[in-house]
């Protein structure tokens, strides 16, 4: 039996959520060959035999919809429906699983060598696995794993392969295709391929979304997908995507199944694979491609320690009970359900914000380790200038506080409360030696050291100002990317907080309009549902004032004594990204040549941004991240001030409203305007 990891559960949030079993344990004291081999039985949806991959294509060759696709584009180009049955064909090929046991056996086997070598632990919360179990019988399920790292999909299939449940089929991107070998025992283990953007191809939408559909409604595996379409470079949670979304809430929305459970799942890392990768990949160097011989090459991982992982198999989400009093569904009885048709508003609209609330149950159930406060910490004082670090007794004495804070907004915090808080702050700081580095008692990012040496003995080569700024800023980034995965504890009151300190009274009202603004703006940055302005508002007055910062009547925001302390840490935690979208603001309306395009915008802006960092008039690197700088320019874009020109070829020319801009800028600064933005009134 898998042993258990109990955490507090001194703050009420915590007893909603589950323990935890190290999976681990079983597999480093038994044989992974019998593992591997064991007999293997799944229950299915409503006990179905598996379907043969041959069948499930015939089925869906056959199916009402794509008969009906087949013909209409007979006749929209004149070619016969035999050819375009042929072409369906050929693309169902390509994209199709083939499921195989013998491939998971084996992936079962090379896994648990994997695993073991390089992690410390793999924690489940077994009671999810049995809510998990009892739902794969009832309805259809979905899986829905957020998406941090290569590693995810496969971690799914080995958790629920050792739990003995019905392996999932996962949508996986065409990239992997170009791994030949590898790629094929992906397609084997259970991974079917679709392409990244489909444009207008009608045949090839209708074959995905019915292959998905079919598999969905008979129940033959749980259908598993990313709702944020990638991994996430930044570990924020990215904006969903809603294709897959709307294609398997569809059979529930037509009536062909009682009901769908969508399942939310969050896999925390303690140090992600991909760290220094991710980094690079932000500051403009292109992504390996995927291969065979890159999989080999990256082998040194096995010889380094990532920590734990922790896997939380979120509450089953019932399609049905999302759309009650949201959807009305009789109107999918006027048409043939055959027939493809475009989704009305309304439909959109409940898709997008069950889109949403998905992430969002799935950021709630992520496992913050100690470094997430200690990176958090370590940033904001390298931002502040200082060069020495800080004194190891200091950051421990702000983990605790920063803990404790933490607690206090609900967050879900992997932090052993029997061992002292010396001892796990310097075994998280170990773990991550790669990004710190303890010298004389003080504690400081290895932000001198980022460059790298070939030979220790020997003096480092030469390099320019940029190359060694691009150094400090991978370590910068990396250490961000676990940073970030406490922003959704801290995002609603961090914009409270900005709000607060941006006001020029203390008037409720105007706090709540620079809140609305501010949450607006980073609406493409952060996970904020759209229309939840004065919940989000509420939920982050609630929390500052419960945790003692804040005192709230009908009229006015008072802060209080102790709460300086909170309201400081909020908004520095917020102010790179504040200052981020000023520097695209800047660049806009300094530097936007007449024949600016998306596709020169962040070399552009990147160039812009590094000669204020080396002139020392901006004092974040993180602002480097090419993520930040898309997310600005989707804001500046949804808002009005930046407008994308049509009929100027593919390159997507933009036209900059710089007084609006600029007005955005002074905005972000806390200039207020003396008309305030738009915002609901309270």
């Amino acid at each position: 039996m898998a042993s258990k990891v109990v955490y507090s559960h001194r703050d009420p949030m915590l007893k909603k959520r589950d323990d935890f079993e190290d999976m681990l344990e079983e597999r480093r004291t038994t044989s992974d060959l019998r593992y591997a081999l064991k007999c293997y039985t799944p229950a299915l949806y409503k006990g179905l035999t598996p379907c043969k991959s041959s069948e499930l294509k015939n089925m869906v060759l056959q199916s009402d919809q794509l008969l009906y696709v087949i013909n209409q584009l007979s006749k929209e180009t004149g070619t016969s429906t035999d050819e375009i049955e042929a072409e369906a064909s050929a693309i169902l090929e390509e994209m199709a699983h083939r499921l195989q046991l013998s491939t998971v056996r084996f992936f079962a086997f090379a896994l648990s060598k994997v695993f073991k070598t390089v992690f410390r632990s793999i924690c489940v919360n077994e009671e999810g696995i049995q809510r998990l179990q009892q739902a794969i019988q009832e309805h259809p399920v979905v899986l829905l794993p957020s998406h941090r790292s290569y590693m995810d999909f496969l971690l799914m299939s080995y958790i629920l392969y050792t739990y003995d449940l019905a392996l999932p089929v996962i949508a996986a991107g065409m990239d992997f295709m170009g791994m030949k070998v590898v790629g094929e025992m992906l397609r084997m283990s259970g991974a079917f391929f679709i392409r990244r953007s489909f444009g207008g191809d009608k045949l090839y939408w209708a074959v995905f979304s019915e292959y998905v559909k079919i598999m969905l409604k008979n129940g033959y595996a749980p259908v598993e997908f990313f709702l944020e379409g990638t991994r996430s470079r930044t570990a924020k949670s990215l904006t969903p995507k809603l294709g897959l979304l709307n294609i398997v809430l569809d059979p529930f929305l037509k009536g062909e199944v009682f009901d769908v459970n969508l399942v939310p799942v969050s896999i925390s890392y303690e140090r992600i694979l991909e760290e220094t990768l991710y980094a690079r990949e932000l500051l403009g160097v292109p992504k390996p491609k995927e291969s065979t011989s890159g999989l080999f090459k990256a082998r040194k991982i096995l010889s380094e320690d990532y920590g734990s992982i922790h896997v939380y198999f979120g509450q089953p989400v019932s399609a049905r009970s999302l759309a009650e009093g949201r959807v009305n569904r009789s109107q999918f009885n006027l048409i043939p359900r055959h027939i493809p048709r475009k989704p009305a508003e309304e439909i959109q609209d409940f898709v997008n914000d069950s889109a949403y609330r998905l992430v969002r149950a799935q950021e709630e159930n992520m496992v913050l380790k100690p470094w997430v406060l200690l990176a958090s910490l370590l940033l904001q004082n390298q931002a502040a200038g200082s060069k020495q670090g800080m004194q190891l007794e200091e950051l421990t004495d702000q983990a605790v506080w920063l803990r404790d804070l933490s607690r206090q907004f609900g967050a879900f915090l992997h932090w052993p409360d029997n061992i002292p808080p010396s001892k796990v702050v310097s075994c998280s700081l170990s773990l991550h030696q790669s990004l710190v580095r303890i010298s004389e008692g003080r504690v400081q990012l290895t932000l001198e050291q980022a460059g790298g040496r070939a030979d220790p003995g020997l003096p480092l080569p030469a390099v320019t100002p940029e190359e060694e700024l691009l150094n400090r800023a991978v370590i910068v980034l990396s250490c961000a990317s676990y940073r970030n995965q406490a922003l959704h504890v801290f995002i609603r009151p961090a914009l409270l907080a900005s709000a607060v300190h941006a006001a020029s009274v203390n008037r409720k009202q105007e706090i709540f309009n620079t809140f609305s603004f501010l949450r607006n703006m980073f609406s493409d940055e952060f996970i904020l549902r759209p229309g939840a302005e004065v919940q989000d508002f509420e939920e982050a007055c609630y929390l500052l004032v419960k945790s003692g910062a804040l005192q709230i009547n009908q009229q006015q925001v008072l802060v209080t004594d102790r709460g300086h302390r909170t309201l400081a840490f909020l908004t520095s935690i917020l102010d790179p990204f504040v200052q981020g979208y000023q520097m695209v603001c800047r660049f806009l309306c300094e530097e936007a040549a007449e024949g600016l395009t998306e596709k020169l915008f962040v070399p552009a802006v990147r160039k812009f941004i590094t000669k204020h960092l080396l002139s020392g008039r901006l004092k974040y690197a993180e602002v480097l991240s090419s993520d930040l700088q898309k997310n600005a320019l989707a804001a500046l874009l949804r808002l009005g001030a930046v407008q994308r020109l049509r009929g100027r070829g593919e390159q997507g020319a933009l036209k900059v409203n710089t007084v609006m801009v600029n007005s955005l800028e002074d905005t972000l600064g806390g200039k207020l305007p003396t008309q305030k933005p738009v915002a609901a009134r309270l």
